[in-house]
């Protein structure tokens, strides 16, 4: 493998050398720090609890509070992935699955489910494979704005329902009901 660098003629690295990432740089696993870092360059707060050894990490954006959770473990501290997490609890009863249906067919990066009167946003990161600290950072941006924008879907469904006069009227008032689970 040849790790030579490009140069100008005035012996200064290109744009393209400066921008790529070398081997050194990506990360295979990620610990609770880099995690924690990413949320903070993402303009988030970090809140670090350990429990049973395993340091867990809460943050939020919107005014509303989300979890990380560790998937694969390389090590006691290191992960091959992890799942940004928000749970809402609905009051009074549950989402009406038109919701949830509507959501997932416009969005791509983050899902839905619905757990008794719970529903749960979640998005995965994989960092398996090698990724920059860069992306890291832009997967838990896109991650807080895709918490903006469920949000607006809850708020925008009943109303929207009200203005084209669908079935999902009657089922508008259910969507006010959802709020940040403790």
């Amino acid at each position: 493998m040849n790790t030579t660098a490009t140069t100008t003629e005035a012996g200064e690295p290109t744009a393209a050398d400066i921008a790529a990432p070398t081997a050194l740089d990506m990360l295979d696993a990620v610990t609770p720090d880099q995690v924690s870092d990413a949320i903070k360059a993402a303009g988030g707060a970090v809140t670090a609890i350990e429990q049973d050894g395993v340091v867990r990490l809460h943050s939020a954006s919107h005014g509303i509070g989300f979890q990380v959770l560790w998937g694969n473990a390389v090590t006691t501290t290191q992960y091959t992935d992890f799942t940004l997490s928000c749970p809402l609890r609905v009051q009074g009863g549950t989402l009406p699955e038109a919701v949830l249906a509507a959501w997932h067919r416009s969005k791509r990066f983050a899902r839905v489910a619905q757990h008794g009167d719970f529903v749960v946003l979640e998005m995965d990161v994989v960092v398996a494979g090698g990724v920059s600290p860069a992306y890291l950072a832009f997967a838990v941006r896109l991650w807080m704005q895709m918490m903006g924008e469920f949000f607006l879907h809850l708020r925008n469904y009943g109303p929207a329902a009200e203005t084209r006069g669908d079935a999902a009227n009657a089922e508008g008032a259910a969507v006010q009901g959802v709020s940040a689970a403790a």
